[in-house]
């Protein structure tokens, strides 16, 4: 069990406790909060770099990473669209986490077939999960009674943004994937 693989545990641990910062009372528990989500994104992109510079990929690791950004976001967008109560952040929400549950899916079905390999992250994966992260802080930050509003707007369209190339990335993996599926 490498720093790596640890960082990836930790990540997974600080969804509870980002969870019940978000719903204390207290003026300051909202920004410990999305502190708290800062730090597992940039433990999401060093616990990779790291497992990979150092020679410590592991297949714990090559499993539970992807999980812990799943875990991580998805319950970042449950609360925001739960808060916020605004449909429009529901839309983009949803087509993230459907394009995650289905690419899961289809990268544990592509390994059983022994071509994982032919579904792999990509950049454009990279890329897209920057722009999740980068529209869950904002949106974080984001008070519709009284903060700013270009946090929203920002965090809106980097959200849209990420949805876009969410839905891009699972064509790109379904289409790689066509012939396997349809044998």
């Amino acid at each position: 069990m490498g720093i790596p693989n640890l960082l990836t545990w930790l990540r997974i641990l600080l969804v509870p406790i980002f969870v019940l910062l978000f719903y204390l009372p207290f003026h300051t528990s909202r920004v410990i909060a999305t502190l708290i989500f800062c730090f597992a994104a940039m433990t999401d992109w060093l616990d990779g770099y790291l497992a990979r510079s150092w020679g410590q990929v592991s297949k714990l690791g090559t499993f539970l990473d992807p999980v812990a950004d799943k875990l991580t976001v998805a319950t970042a967008l449950i609360l925001l669209v739960g808060e916020h109560q605004l449909p429009y952040l529901s839309i983009p929400a949803i087509v993230i986490v459907g394009r995650e549950i289905t690419v899961s899916a289809l990268r544990e079905w592509m390994a059983e077939v022994g071509k994982r390999a032919s579904v792999a992250v990509s950049f454009l994966g990279k890329i897209k999960t920057t722009l999740q992260m980068s529209a869950v802080i904002l949106l974080l930050l984001y008070q519709p009674d009284g903060g700013p509003a270009l946090l929203g707007s920002i965090g809106y369209v980097c959200l849209c943004s990420a949805a876009g190339l969410t839905l891009w990335s699972m064509c790109l993996y379904l289409k790689a994937a066509w012939r396997d599926l349809l044998s």
